[in-house]
């Protein structure tokens, strides 16, 4: 698969890594290690390090950049990562920016602006000073859900336009005519990752180039698969990999995530932890749905153990 061409070193598929947890509620560095090699050798071009699926806004700065020193140091040239330094304070973003370049990392992932409600000029000035401050490429990530305030498609182009390194869009809006505004209109090379499990194939039909997930945490086999049925030709394939896989994804995001994915790899014997407070445990109710589903992953982790010794 061609690599996409403001962001050479990032391929179409990434998981947007969990973070692990110890006993003690610190960062398990060792583990993010271990988890983000699987995550490679499972078939993922790269990982994006604490974003929404990696706790971001509960984990600070110093832990931020160990992680990403931890899991590039783990994968070096397999893949990708690229480290979420945005939020919902400018100055801070680009700080944070300026030291996570120093880490090694591939490129940057900044949400946009949580909380505040920003405006559309806002945003091109957040996102401008972001830019600004790193050479790296940066990925916008735009997921109305969860920040209260969505991205128009306009102002995502004016983005790409005014800065050579925005080179794409996480898009988790959910809404396929705004995919369809800025797949029409994306100048050559722009990025645009899906940004929800469910839509990847009804993206990958308009003209998406990949996607950042969660349930690849799992299936990142699968998604692969599919994504190469699709763009051999074999649509039917696709489709058929994408309907076995549908109730995985409502189990996944039956309650807030990362709590079902996360109790999911713990199962998997990967010593990910609890999620971190505010957030709660797995329902018991749900933990009873999805632990038949993880046989086939179960024993994916199983041979991968038995392979490393």
């Amino acid at each position: 698969m061609n690599p996409i061409g403001r962001a050479p070193k990032i391929g179409p598929l990434l998981t947007a890594m969990l973070t692990p947890f110890d006993a003690r509620d610190e960062i398990d560095l060792r583990e993010a290690a271990r988890l983000s090699r699987w995550l490679i050798d499972q078939g993922n071009h790269g990982l994006v390090i604490c974003g929404t699926t990696g706790e971001g806004p509960a984990v600070s700065d110093d832990e931020k950049l160990a992680l990403f020193r931890a899991t590039k140091a783990a994968i070096g040239e397999h893949g990708a990562i690229v480290a979420n330094t945005g939020g919902n304070n400018t100055k801070h973003s680009v700080a944070l920016t300026g030291r996570a370049a120093q880490t090694g990392v591939d490129a940057i992932l900044a949400v946009v602006p949580y909380y505040s409600k920003p405006t559309q000029d806002g945003m091109l000035r957040h996102f401008g000073a972001i830019a600004e401050a790193t050479s790296l490429p940066v990925i916008i990530y735009n997921i109305p859900s969860r920040t209260g305030a969505n991205m128009l498609p306009a102002t995502l182009l004016e983005l790409a336009r005014r800065h050579q390194n925005i080179a794409g869009v996480k898009e988790s809006s959910g809404d396929c005519q705004q995919f369809t505004a800025i797949l029409r209109e994306r100048p050559a090379g722009f990025g645009f990752w899906c940004g929800d499990d469910h839509l990847f194939l009804p993206a990958l039909a308009l003209g998406a180039d990949g996607l950042i997930g969660v349930a690849s945490h799992l299936c990142a086999r699968e998604f692969r698969a599919l994504l190469e049925a699709y763009h051999s030709g074999d649509v039917a394939r696709a489709a058929s990999i994408h309907r076995d896989l549908a109730p995985l994804f409502t189990t996944l995001f039956a309650t807030t995530s990362p709590i079902p994915v996360k109790w999911a790899m713990n199962q998997l014997g990967f010593a990910c932890g609890p999620c971190r407070s505010p957030l709660g445990t797995m329902p018991d109710a749900l933990a009873a749905t999805l632990e038949p589903m993880l046989a086939p992953y179960r024993e994916r982790a199983r041979d991968a153990a038995l392979a490393a010794g």
